[in-house]
């Protein structure tokens, strides 16, 4: 008897029964792998369907919420970006380029839990030996459990006779079940494991975090119904040759998906950033142009970023148009707006822009920022080093209002900036500047021919 398989999309989880070149799910090629078909439970009669089980319905007024408390590890980053700590219960994914630091900073995690909590780290990617080395390395003495496995079936028996309230497992693609077929990491096994560690976790109230491989575009490796089996998806990003890390939640269904931890890769392991705008700010002259010091919320906290750009002669009929921590799409809409609004060409230039320290900015109150760098490198001429920029451009060349001016202000004067170019909007909500220090000079805008007027003036 023929064995029966389907065909599993891996970038939406679309099922077909052949083989498609194309996902008619997500639109992607070559995305469909095959998988053998699960077996079957018997058709219960319709007049069985009904059975008496231990699931029950409650009122939502009368739940107490009390259960979800939340675990500190003190490691106050990592807690940040999980909305205060881990619930109890929650299965949180953590994924990351290879070698940027994930098994460091979870290492480091089951350490700090272990001081109040029973913790098993499990990995199915080193031995025994190996984690000892590497928490030798990291000089880490906590004492906690740790087992080196790849089947689920003797992790379960693990946990089932010592319940701990945390695991950590390195990495869901490296644990298999032995019943079912397909190597470790396939879309079958992956969403197999997954499955019964979250069930765990529900009934028991475990702390489970996994560790995810990511593809060379990016995204976690494996089916994509994994993220939306978990929690909590987080991602460690940063080059691996740069010391920094930027811990970023994407999904969170117990905090907000905005905020972001700053670590610092030393030879003791992740170190925490307190202050990073320190960290993305060079504080070298700005007299050649090309370089402003924005803040931006990532979350709740305000981030001092140095965008820089460089405007040259181009070699070439098209010229070249480069963007790294800005989208490039947002590059280009800017640059009409200053041709159009502000009578700025860019006719025949090649324009390269950079975010300082490789963060990556979405948040459009960098805008101005990002115009006046590029008129700054076009001219020649800097900023004052005491400047910083935010507002949001709209396609009309009007400078729009910007949420939490309060917060990206006071966090700019205690690093010693006293020069502010905002929306002429926010100005006049904070009264025209007199609710703020009277050294600090605060200059309102309302359009983009404005602000480089202002901004650049002798």
């Amino acid at each position: 008897m023929a064995k029966k398989t389907l065909f599993y999309c891996t970038g939406c989880g679309y099922e077909s029964s052949k083989w498609l070149g194309r996902c008619p799910g997500c639109g992607a090629w070559n995305t469909m792998e095959e998988v053998p078909l699960p077996a079957r439970a018997a058709r219960r009669p319709e007049n069985e369907l009904s059975v008496p089980g231990s699931a029950k319905a409650a009122r939502l007024q009368e739940i107490s919420a009390a259960a979800e408390d939340r675990v500190i590890s003190g490691i106050d980053e990592f807690d940040r970006v999980l909305g205060g700590g881990a619930v109890t219960g929650s299965v949180i994914l953590i994924g990351g380029d290879p070698g940027i630091g994930k098994s460091t900073l979870l290492l480091q995690a089951a350490a700090a839990f272990s001081g109040h909590h029973h913790v098993l780290y499990a990995s199915g990617e080193e031995s025994l030996r190996q984690i000892k080395m590497r928490a030798q390395r990291l000089q880490i003495n906590a004492d906690f459990q740790v087992v080196a496995t790849t089947e689920l079936e003797q992790l379960l028996a693990i946990l089932e006779e010592q319940g701990p309230q945390v695991l950590v497992l390195d990495s869901v693609q490296s644990f298999f079940r032995s019943d079912l077929e397909g190597v470790p990491g396939s879309v079958n096994q992956v969403r197999e494991v997954t499955a019964a560690l979250t069930r765990l976790a529900k009934e028991n109230g475990m702390i489970v975090f996994l560790i995810g491989h990511v593809t060379k575009e990016g995204i976690m490796a494996g089916p994509r119904l994994l993220e939306h089996m978990v929690d909590a998806v987080l991602y460690l990003e940063g080059d691996r040759y740069h010391s920094f890390r930027v811990l970023r939640g994407v999904k969170n269904r117990f905090g907000s998906t905005n905020e972001i931890g700053v670590f610092v890769m030393e030879e003791q392991g992740l170190q925490e950033v307190a202050n990073p705008s320190y960290l993305f700010i060079t504080g070298q002259s700005r007299e050649s142009g090309g370089a402003v010091v924005t803040a931006s919320m990532e979350g709740t906290r305000p981030l001092l970023v140095e965008i820089q750009s460089l405007v040259v002669p181009s070699n070439y009929a098209a010229p070249r148009r480069t963007s790294a921590g800005i989208d490039l799409n947002r590059v280009a809409l800017i640059m009409a707006v200053l041709e159009k609004h502000a009578g700025v060409s860019f006719v025949g230039l090649d324009t390269f822009v950079n975010v300082v320290g490789g963060v990556r900015l979405v948040e459009t109150a960098v805008d101005l920022a990002l115009g006046l760098s590029l008129v700054s490198s076009l001219r020649g001429k800097g900023l004052s080093a005491e400047t910083v920029v935010f507002g949001e451009v709209g396609l009309t060349g009007e400078i729009r209002p910007v949420s939490r001016i309060k917060q990206r202000i006071n966090e700019a004067a205690k690093l010693g900036f006293n020069r502010f170019i905002i929306p002429r909007p926010n100005l006049e909500n904070l009264g025209g500047g007199k609710v703020m220090p009277q050294e600090l000079q605060l200059i309102g805008v309302s359009s983009i021919k404005e602000a480089v007027g202002i901004a650049f003036l002798s």
